[in-house]
């Protein structure tokens, strides 16, 4: 099973009509994954079926080989996710939450929470309150709770949203890292063109809920010379630009 993630037809419709219609992808183990599309475009909505916070209206997801409706603990034993704006006990320290999250997991000591922390950047604020973080900061937090238990599979929404110049490249830093020494497994979604090209190895376009195309990132950039040509030029494509 070379597949991380699988998805079939998946559909949710809204009583506002907007939704995702069809979502068919395949990412591989291993690989950065980048789920492009403007806001309202409905990644979050995909997102939040591939993790089981949602139903779908049909389709189905599997996840490293099990369908999320029907072995979703099997499903999501190695996933870690971020979606949206994530809430942490913000009047707790990074530390207290990260300690408060190990207690979902059977192996997990203080030398890796002090470790996670140590990987995206935050060891030396362990002891400062959420509250007192910047979005950044929040941003790498929100990444240090979804590696806490050595996921294969990473599922992240809009990680990128927010940060400054300095934080978009600790954060393409961090995600490239793990890809490289753990070969983690990436799903991202993003509206940020730059980021997306500078990260990631494949790439999905979604627009009025519906994927509009995928293709390998180097063979954008060979046909399309940036990926903001190829995303503007499968928009007209379908219509909708």
């Amino acid at each position: 099973m070379n597949k991380a993630i699988v998805t079939e037809n998946l559909s949710k419709k809204y009583k506002n009509n907007r939704g995702i219609q069809d979502i068919n992808l395949e990412v591989d183990r291993g690989e950065i994954f980048g789920f492009l599309g403007p806001n309202g475009a409905g990644k979050t909505t995909a997102i939040k079926i591939m993790v089981g916070l949602m139903k779908p209206d049909k389709g189905n997801v599997r996840i490293n080989g099990h369908d999320i409706s029907d072995e979703y603990e099997k499903a999501m034993e190695n996933v870690g996710c971020v979606v949206e704006n994530e809430v942490h006990f913000s009047y707790l320290t990074a530390y207290e939450n990260m300690k408060l999250r190990s207690r979902f997991y059977t192996d997990i000591d203080d030398a890796q929470i002090h470790k996670t922390l140590e990987i995206v950047g935050l060891i030396k604020y362990k002891n400062e309150k959420i509250k007192n973080y910047s979005l950044g900061m929040k941003q790498r937090f929100g990444i240090a709770i979804a590696i806490l238990s050595n996921p294969d599979t990473i599922i992240l929404d809009e990680p990128f949203n927010g940060l400054d110049v300095e934080g978009m490249v600790q954060m393409r830093k961090l995600i490239l890292g793990l890809s490289k020494e753990k070969n983690t497994t990436f799903f991202i979604s993003s509206h940020l063109i730059h980021d997306v090209e500078l990260v990631c190895d494949r790439v999905g376009v979604i627009h009025g809920g519906k994927l509009l195309a995928t293709d390998n990132t180097q063979d954008v950039l060979k046909n399309y010379s940036s990926l903001e040509n190829y995303y503007l030029s499968e928009v007209d494509l379908s219509g909708n630009c």
